[in-house]
């Protein structure tokens, strides 16, 4: 209980802070003492590195001192990047680049799930959903249609306690989390700019709002429909092997389906409508801390944010979050690791941003042979890096390197753009930190007691099943 209220303390703390010091543009002020990736060595990744190893053996090889310590592990990994950085790039460098990840990457992107997360613990499903292997089929297409619509971290949180409770007796249940990771957190998010962040950022930059609608609704609903299908075999042999009581109806599951807590509803369309309307409104720099521009624009949504955050602990019945088990450790857990993540990553980020001039020179010569774009060339790289990196300045970086004219892209470039669109949010499902609600939907799950592939156990899972499927869509959608 003590636990609880300080970590509802810490939060509350960041939230508060947060209003004074919230995000702004994506690149750095002119004049700013940014990281220029050109001249960078990529032995400048290895905390990067360090930290992904360190998330993928410790919870294998040391599960107490990772359980106890992963704060500070990844802490440490942030400080081996940050110490050199001063030491050798000099201490200007440094701090804006730390002020920069913080403000306009980290802060935004942990009041964003923080809403998330507290709005859909206010709303619980009940009765309607057994686990079957046809009410599960039907709950992750509903999930990755939603995605589209909510985005892919609101969708996910939304349904992933009904999920675990229309499972929660059955024994073989472990695969149904990982594709609802691969549809519902990442592929669904492909219908709109409102699903993933790289479509966002794509609207941003001029393409139309339901361009990603035309030309990713067919690569969406082949790779979705190739991967329920899958799913559904899988879970039918699952099924089989369950008790016979188990496959027995109990009470709550008799009951037609209600929904608790419907002011959470409107609260997780508030969150959608605040995130929208901050792409739409340009209210100028608020203010400058350190060559950091923040926004009027963005201010003004994570302030709605922290609002809509506190209306729902506030508004919400006190017994539906204690039946939906909601606590603040897998918002606790996520927030520690990805402030390192967040950290760490600078240089890598940079590198890529170098382009031609950095040290992936040749991967970016390797997209465009003879000075022409090789749109499954396009796919694979932009998914692949989305798999490790960030994938929405993976985006943005494919984005320019393929011209960056929104009406070329969505015009006689238009397999190019879709190329780099689906594989920036089909890929971030190939592991754990391809998308933020991957680590989440592995935290939540967790903290129910359902065991999860460790890193690379669920890198296995994605290798089986989904690079075959991205393979048989590159040759559909993208030759």
């Amino acid at each position: 209980m003590l636990r609880e209220k300080i970590g509802r303390a810490c939060l509350g703390g960041l939230l508060a802070l947060s209003i004074m010091i919230l995000a702004g543009p994506v690149f750095a002020a002119e004049g700013a003492p940014a990281l220029s990736g050109a001249g960078l060595s990529l032995l400048w990744a290895l905390p990067f590195a360090g930290i992904l190893l360190s998330i993928a053996l410790c919870p294998l090889l040391v599960p107490d001192l990772w359980h106890h310590h992963h704060g500070k592990i990844a802490a440490g990994w942030a400080v081996l990047f940050l110490v050199p950085c001063a030491a050798m790039l000099g201490v200007k460098i440094a701090f804006y680049e730390l002020l920069h990840v913080l403000l306009l990457d980290f802060v935004p992107f942990i009041i964003l799930l923080t809403a998330l997360f507290t709005v859909a613990g206010g709303v619980r499903l009940r009765g309607g959903f057994v686990g079957t292997p046809g009410s599960n089929v039907a709950l992750l297409a509903f999930g990755a249609l939603m995605a589209g619509f909510m985005g892919t971290t609101g969708a996910a949180m939304l349904l992933v306690q009904p999920l675990l409770r229309a499972n929660e007796r059955r024994k073989h249940k472990t695969h149904v989390f990982v594709f609802f990771i691969f549809l519902v957190a990442n592929i669904g998010g492909a219908l709109t700019p409102l699903g993933d962040p790289p479509l966002f950022l794509g609207f941003l930059k001029g393409v139309s709002f339901f361009w990603f609608t035309e030309h990713l609704l067919a690569p969406m609903v082949v790779t979705g429909g190739i991967l329920l299908a899958v799913f559904y075999a899988i879970d039918w042999w699952a099924y089989r092997k369950e008790a016979p009581e188990v496959r027995v109806l109990g009470d709550h599951e008799r009951d037609n389906l209600t929904i608790q807590g419907l002011r959470n509803i409107a609260l997780l369309m508030g969150i959608v409508a605040a995130v929208l309307l901050s792409g739409l409104r340009d209210l100028g720099t608020f203010v400058t801390i350190y060559h950091v521009p923040i926004s009027g624009q963005q201010l003004a949504r994570d302030a709605a944010l922290i609002a809509i955050i506190v209306a729902s602990l506030k508004l919400t019945r006190h017994g539906i979050r204690d039946e939906n088990h909601f606590n603040w450790g897998p918002m606790l857990e996520v927030g520690k690791l990805f402030i390192g993540i967040f950290i760490t990553i600078i240089p890598a980020i940079a590198i890529l941003r170098a382009g031609s001039g950095g040290a992936l020179a040749d991967l970016v010569a390797f997209a465009n042979p003879n000075g022409v774009p090789d749109i499954a060339r396009y796919f694979w790289l932009t998914g692949i890096l989305s798999s490790f990196l960030d994938n929405a300045p993976t985006f943005l970086v494919f984005f320019n390197l393929a011209g960056g004219d929104p009406i070329a892209l969505m015009g006689p470039m238009a397999a190019t753009l879709t190329a780099i669109s689906a594989g920036a949010v089909f890929m971030g499902a190939n592991t754990y930190i391809g998308n933020a609600p991957n680590f989440m939907v592995k935290a939540v799950v967790e903290h129910r007691g359902v065991k999860m592939p460790s890193f690379f156990g669920y890198m296995v899972w994605s290798t089986v099943l989904l690079v075959p499927t991205f393979v048989l869509v590159t040759f559909i959608f993208f030759r």
